[in-house]
């Protein structure tokens, strides 16, 4: 049997801070996003039952096509950095991908 190996601290630290980040500016971008484009502010609960199925709906694609944007983008990023500072790859990332 394989033995596993921990992620050093600083692939650790990169990518909780990059995730972190990334989660709240995704929040702040979505809310005024929303704002900007319907006039009121996102649901916060659209399992609510003042809440539309279209609003509901629409909050669910469009925040987590965001996440998952914001998400990337932070994992992207965090690998880009721990590349520069160590001249390697992070740890279960291939160049292949």
């Amino acid at each position: 049997m394989a033995r596993k190996t921990k992620p050093p601290l600083t692939w650790k630290l990169l990518g909780t801070g990059a995730a972190t980040l990334s989660g709240i500016a995704v929040r702040k971008l979505t809310d005024a996003a929303w704002y900007a484009a319907r006039g009121t502010t996102p649901p916060k609960n659209p399992a609510a039952p003042g809440v539309s199925w279209p609003d509901a709906l629409a909050w669910a694609a469009f925040s987590g096509l965001a996440v998952a944007a914001g998400r990337l983008l932070a994992a992207r990023g965090a690998a880009a950095a721990y590349q520069s500072l160590t001249g390697k790859l992070p740890p279960g990332v291939n160049e292949a991908g």
